[in-house]
């Protein structure tokens, strides 16, 4: 049986709150009615632990859905709340279905919808959250939330084609790993105990690969362990502010993966901005939640003066042109939407060009990664199997 805190009006008109036992929060609410109170509001007691075991879990994907049905009920005219409770009731997901019933709770003590969206800031982004706050304002709820739903859509098919793109190549970079294993730990210790028996001069290629299959026979511990150390010392590294600006910067800086990180980043950045410009959102405030999705300390570092140089009428374009992490295509761009007026315009198609050409580093990478991963794994393959038949051949020339 679980307890419910819960506020209502007494009969007299006076508040009460207090806490109540029931199975369900709906046996709550009856048994509460049934006293002869009012306005009731109730919510479920939890334990910290508890909140922390059974916190939210929502994939991104089920926020997209949740959009864009809540656009198309209001569009339809359903009151809000009864938009909320309907989807909340439909949710298969138990964790949608109890945020929608908070969501409801919110708006029924005349809370707005994006206040009530304030207090899940995991599942729903700040970027999200700031557009919502602006449509409400302008009365625009029913398009926005559509748009919000196109732009998650966006987001997660970019998402996936990364992902497809880098199935392959870890799956042979695996493989590799795994035959050199197998190699390292049961096929060289057989053919070293059989070269042992023979007493025979051995080959130099073959006598190197016995030394290193000795090493790591008898220091896997070792290697172990340091591996271990240090990933760990670059986990704790990478905690602190400097080194995370460190690993971005030396991510950027790599040849074909750090234009494909870069082209990544200018076309969320775009997107996102575009996205709160047309909602109405400020473009200070706008800047710095785009700035702050990103996730990328150089990027951060970089766009904050930006943010500095708005406010101090410098304008868009030419500082971020200043940043040098953006193409100068998208300074271009972004410079043509400032001086006609049609800044998200603008940045809408310059994110559908990068997501183009993000498309095509992702081609361009996999097909350097697959053959490199190739070729590292037929020179162990190959060095392998010329120390094995050089040794074979040497032996049968001393028998004979």
């Amino acid at each position: 049986m679980a307890k419910f805190a819960y506020s209502a009006t007494r009969p007299d008109g006076s508040p009460t709150t207090g806490t109540h036992k029931a199975d369900t929060r709906e046996a709550a609410e009856l048994a509460l009615y049934e006293q002869e109170l009012r306005d009731i509001q109730v919510v479920e007691k939890t334990s910290v632990l508890k909140r922390e075991l059974t916190a939210p879990r929502v994939k991104r994907e089920e926020v997209m859905h949740l959009s864009r049905q809540l656009g198309a009920f209001i569009k339809a005219g359903l009151p809000l709340i009864d938009a909320v409770r309907t989807l909340g009731e439909e949710a298969d997901n138990s964790s949608v279905r109890k945020m929608m019933r908070e969501v409801e709770d919110g708006l029924r003590r005349g809370e707005k919808l994006s206040d009530c969206f304030d207090r899940h800031p995991k599942i729903f982004p700040e970027f999200y959250r700031g557009i919502l706050r602006s449509a409400e304002l302008s009365g625009k709820l029913d398009s926005v939330l559509d748009r919000l739903a196109r732009y998650l859509e966006r987001d997660l098919e970019a998402k996936r084609k990364i992902k497809a793109a880098l199935i392959y190549p870890a799956m042979i970079a695996g493989m590799s790993l795994i035959t050199v294993i197998v190699l390292a730990s049961f096929v060289l210790p057989r053919f070293k105990v059989f070269f042992d028996s023979l007493d025979a001069t051995l080959p130099l290629p073959t006598r190197m690969l016995l030394a290193v299959t000795d090493f790591l026979t008898e220091w896997w511990w070792a290697l172990g362990a340091g591996f271990v150390l240090l990933a760990l010392i670059i986990f704790g590294v990478v905690r602190t502010t400097r080194g995370r600006y460190a690993r971005d910067k030396l991510f950027l800086s790599l040849p074909v993966l750090g234009s494909t990180i870069q082209y990544a980043l200018v076309e969320r950045f775009s997107r996102i901005l575009s996205s709160m410009v047309s909602a109405g959102v400020p473009l200070p405030e706008a800047l710095r939640v785009a700035t702050e999705s990103l996730r990328n300390r150089v990027f951060i570092g970089a766009l904050s003066r930006v943010g500095e140089a708005l406010l101090e009428g410098e304008g868009l374009a030419k500082p971020i042109a200043a940043t040098g992490l953006f193409p100068t295509t998208a300074g271009q761009m972004i410079r043509v939407g400032e001086e006609t007026g049609t800044l998200d315009a603008q940045l809408e198609v310059t994110a559908q060009y990068y997501e183009g050409e993000l498309d095509y580093k992702l081609k361009k990478l996999t097909a350097l990664f697959e053959p490199a991963v190739i070729v590292v794994m037929g020179v162990v393959v190959g060095f392998v199997a010329v120390a094995l038949v050089s040794a074979m051949y040497g032996i049968f020339n001393q028998v004979s």
